[in-house]
């Protein structure tokens, strides 16, 4: 399956990778936004916000803005999520995964461009879904070519590596883009109005066009650069079932575990986004640092993802994941405390590595068990989990801070954390022999 490097690289795995990155930050560009359009009045919440939600042997609590924010921004995740393993072991049994790319691809882009002319909170719901379906086509297609594009178990975590480097870049740089696009400066507040030859711009508008821009400029690199390779046709005699105990009887199977640490690792993540008021206001911060700690988790993934990932091709995946979970622990934990927005940053970082540690190793060791069930089946487990808990998380952290107080998401999720490193040590089988080691 050989084709020319780059960098080390299969030319196919760093064009696929950049594609990702242009549509990652169209994708981010939307997490920092979306709350600010809705909490700026352009989008009608008549009906919705303040209305009191009962709890069956709870009780009740009112809606407030954070809550509804957290419900768009959970929406993407949730159909993205649950759509992945059907997705995932349709491209298995067609073996046409290019064609799932480009389609999700162009999903995403029609959502991107819908929001503005959307009014009211239900046709941003709608627009969100769209993306939503248009991320089920494209996540799992696109790492089952990145796994079938290795050549061997010694390229799997380098290639992921770089791949989801190169997608944390543009998702981790999103928001920071965003926040200067929308406000007009890096330390400026409110929302711009451009002037273009004469036609008013708003900040939003040149928002959205930049994330729709972002899934065009991916459309045209997968088109004119990838194919589907001759081994994913293969997969269609495979068993395309998903396994939750391990078929040797000790236990849980590992890639099931790995995406259940991977969801919870992922709630954790995007606790952070539904507070931005409720944060900005405690660490007395403008939207441009909210953005560049949000955006913290993500660059550092891109500097640890490849040296992580080539890591973990010599020395085995799982020391990697689990070395990331107890990382994940105190970081998340802090974030509730602290009241010093340096401090804040650090935190999230320090998460990102954490999630560096976790993300390539794991997906490198789900790809080495992918060659009797299939890539798209496989690795849609972790992709899939990983999107279900970036919908969750933004939800929970709504539910959480109406009930309890600012620290409450904070230290849900380290406990959720601490869940995931028990599952993994437990659990999780190395999957590279120590022959591998070189």
């Amino acid at each position: 399956m050989g084709d020319s490097t780059v960098f080390d690289t299969d030319s196919r795995v760093l064009t696929l990778s950049v594609a990702r990155m242009a549509d990652a930050l169209g994708n981010s560009f939307l997490i920092i936004v979306l709350p600010l359009y809705i909490a700026s009045g352009e989008i009608s919440l008549a009906g919705i916000a303040g209305t009191e939600i009962q709890l069956a042997g709870i009780g009740g609590f009112v809606l407030r803005k954070e809550t509804l924010i957290g419900v768009v921004l959970s929406l993407f995740g949730l159909v993205n999520s649950f759509g992945q393993p059907f997705t995932g072991r349709w491209s298995d049994r067609l073996g046409r995964r290019r064609a799932f790319v480009l389609g999700g691809l162009a999903l995403f882009g029609i959502g991107s461009a819908a929001y503005p002319f959307a009014g009211s909170y239900w046709t941003v719901l709608l627009a969100r879904a769209i993306q939503g379906i248009g991320a089920a086509f494209t996540v799992p297609a696109t790492v089952a070519l990145i796994n079938d594009y290795a050549e061997s178990d010694s390229e799997r975590g380098g290639n992921f590596g770089v791949y989801n480097t190169l997608r944390l870049l543009g998702f981790g740089s999103g928001p920071i883009v965003a926040g200067i696009v929308v406000t007009g400066g890096l330390a400026a507040e409110g929302v711009v109005t451009y002037d273009l030859s004469g036609l008013a711009v708003s900040g939003f508008d040149a928002a959205f066009a930049v994330a729709a821009l972002g899934a065009v400029v991916s459309v045209a690199l997968v088109v004119l650069f990838i194919e589907d390779p001759p081994e994913a046709a293969d997969a269609a005699s495979k068993d395309l079932s998903i396994a939750i105990r391990d078929p040797d009887g000790r236990g849980l199977d590992s890639v099931f575990v790995l995406g259940v640490g991977t969801f919870l690792m992922a709630t954790t993540i995007a606790l952070f986004a539904t507070l931005e008021g409720p944060i900005r206001a405690r660490l007395d911060e403008s939207t441009f640092f909210f953005s560049v700690q949000f955006a913290a988790v993500t660059l550092a993934n891109v500097v640890f993802q490849v040296p992580v990932g080539r890591a973990s091709d010599r020395h085995g995946r799982r020391p990697f994941v689990v070395a990331g979970f107890a990382v994940l622990i105190p970081s998340v934990f802090v974030q509730g405390i602290v009241t010093d927005p340096w401090l804040m940053l650090g935190a999230r970082f320090l998460q990102g590595v954490a999630v560096a540690l976790v993300f390539a190793p794991s997906l490198a060791l789900a790809g080495d068990l992918a060659g009797e069930r299939g890539s798209g089946t496989t690795l849609s487990v972790l992709t899939m989990a990983f999107g279900f808990g970036v919908a969750v998380g933004p939800l929970a952290s709504g539910v959480l801070y109406n009930v309890g107080s600012f620290g409450t998401p904070f230290f849900f999720g380290a406990v959720l954390s601490a869940l995931a490193l028990a599952l993994v040590y437990s659990q999780v089988e190395e999957t590279l022999p120590a022959s591998a080691a070189r």
